[in-house]
């Protein structure tokens, strides 16, 4: 990490550290026994181990290659370990909740442990954690590729990178401490928000300064989709998360928008969360990795280019559907319902490029296990868009609002898609980077393929029925007009779904240490790879005739 770093650069992350570590004491000082007061801490530790790692390689020799000539490689190796570390808590996490809802015991009497402190720890794990880290590790590595050019800056990857986990350390804290802006997609505290505009902000810079130094005249499509991930979450983390602070001593926060409005607006910035954090960047891993793994290019470039149009545009509208039969006004309610049914067609447009680019490749499918996670991840995203679109529409909204069902589709798309395409690509690229000629064991990328798949389809299906079930009692009526089901005998009707949804969760969680595992391996002992060019950036062209 050092080692690529001039004594210069090394004297600025220091200062940078440095001036962290003030600001850690400054919220301790300031919120002594609040909960701003333990961040302090936390920033402070946070700090002082960076601080750490700079000083002792301070001193360290000087890079002696021109450092211009190769790609920026060590940002993206750490930030697969730490999406890999980010995995296996956040699915922890994720069980523990699960198997709460069936033994309610399991949250040991304490604050800390209850259904509602552990849930948003485990959705910022994975989603920012798991998910976040493998976008910027793999944005760093594609964007380079493609653009046949080193990322700018030596010290910005790495602040981007340390930065954003700083963030998602605050944010799982602060969950665990009690504090959250009480939203369905739960943020983290009001000075985590701001320290998050400013990494987020340094990433847009050095995407968009590497693509303006690119030595390849074409910007490939991936890198279209990663643009649009980075610049549309800093406008929805910004606009989602203005609140005005109690007072600046004190952690707890309130949002500036009253009502319906708040609504509305936590609701744009959910679903275009879902789509720009959870698919537009993941489509970014689909477009690049997807052709380098099955050696053929994408079926259509064209299409792939109107998918990201149509997915760029159609999904900022769709937010809405999430608050059919609510105050909000009726015609908005029917805006977002249209718009997302509308979405099918980009979505499918995508998930049939992915599949139509195996042909030929079949083959590979069958005796590539990574190349298997891209095409199931393929399948998912297909099936969870046409499941979305449905769900909108408001006659069905009706029975799977608030349901399990609901939780079910997400999982369909979060496990299924995201996780699975997540696993495929670092599988590609663990090799490459740490120049091995393969993965440790093809065995365990088949074990972890398999726990993965059986985890996602028992969890799912017991939550599609467990969702459907809900919605019928919910709504069934005895003939003098009552409702025939307490929620109690709804909720006794789940039981045996809970404990699948939680025998499910276990199997993907350890198809995730399989992976950390192999992955480790691969590190430490698999065979180097043969000398070779350095790595040469390949494009995938479009499909002769065109």
């Amino acid at each position: 990490m050092i080692g690529n770093l001039t004594y210069s650069e090394r004297r600025i992350a220091l200062f940078l550290a440095a001036i962290v570590g003030a600001a850690g004491i400054a919220m301790a000082a300031v919120g002594r026994s609040d909960v701003l007061g333990v961040q302090g801490v936390i920033v402070m530790l946070f700090a002082g181990v960076v601080i750490y790692l700079i000083m002792s390689s301070l001193y360290a020799p000087e890079p002696t290659e021109d450092r211009a000539a190769s790609y920026y490689d060590d940002p993206i190796k750490v930030g697969i370990v730490l999406s890999m570390a980010w995995a296996v808590f956040g699915m922890f996490m994720g069980v523990w909740v699960a198997a709460q809802l069936a033994w309610p015991n399991l949250a040991f009497d304490a604050a800390w442990s209850s259904f509602g402190r552990l849930r948003p720890t485990h959705t910022t794990g994975v989603i920012f954690g798991f998910g976040g880290n493998a976008l910027i590790a793999t944005s760093f590595h594609v964007v380079q590729r493609t653009s046949r050019a080193r990322l700018t800056g030596q010290i910005s990857p790495w602040f981007v990178l340390i930065g954003f986990n700083l963030f998602c350390v605050l944010a799982v804290s602060g969950y665990l401490l009690g504090i959250t802006q009480s939203k369905e997609y739960a943020e983290a505290e009001w000075y985590a928000d701001l320290w998050l505009v400013i990494v987020w902000v340094t990433y847009f810079l050095l995407y968009i300064t590497t693509i303006a130094r690119r030595k390849e005249p074409h910007i490939y499509v991936a890198n279209w989709y990663y643009m649009a991930f980075i610049l549309v979450v800093a406008i929805l983390h910004i606009v989602n998360n203005l609140a005005l602070p109690v007072s600046i001593g004190h952690a707890k926060s309130y949002t500036i928008w009253p009502g319906v409005q708040d609504a509305m607006v936590q609701w744009w910035y959910g679903h275009n969360a879902v789509a720009f954090f959870l698919t537009a960047g993941f489509l970014g891993m689909l477009y690049y990795y997807l052709p380098i793994r099955t050696q053929r290019p994408i079926f259509s470039y064209r299409l792939s280019i109107l998918s990201f149009w149509g997915i760029t545009f159609f999904y900022m509208w769709a937010g809405s559907h999430h608050l059919h039969y609510t105050a909000l006004p009726y015609w908005v309610q029917t805006l977002g319902m249209t718009f997302s049914v509308m979405l099918l067609v980009p979505s499918w447009a995508s998930a049939g490029n992915a599949l139509l680019t195996l042909n030929g490749a079949w083959h590979r499918v069958r005796d590539d296990a990574t190349l298997r996670f891209m095409m199931a991840a393929a399948v998912f995203y297909g099936l969870s868009t046409f499941e979305g679109s449905f769900m909108a529409i408001r006659p069905v909204n009706a029975l799977s609002h608030y349901t399990d069902w609901t939780i079910g589709h997400v999982h369909a798309g979060a496990l299924g898609w995201v996780a699975l395409i997540t696993f495929g690509s670092l599988y590609t690229i663990v090799p490459t980077l740490w120049k091995r000629e393969r993965m440790y064991s093809a065995a365990l990328v088949e074990v972890h393929f398999w726990l993965a798949i059986a985890g996602t389809l028992i969890y799912v299906f017991a939550m599609w029925n467990s969702g459907i079930i809900q919605g019928l009692m919910w709504r069934t009526y005895t003939d003098d007009g009552a409702l025939a089901y307490s929620f109690i005998d709804s909720l006794l009707a789940m039981y045996p779904y809970y404990i699948a949804r939680a025998f499910g969760g276990l199997l993907f969680l350890i198809g995730a240490v399989v992976g950390c595992y192999n992955m480790w391996m691969t590190i430490r002992q698999a065979p180097l790879a043969q000398p070779r060019e350095s790595d040469v950036p390949v494009v995938p062209a479009a499909v002769p005739g065109e």
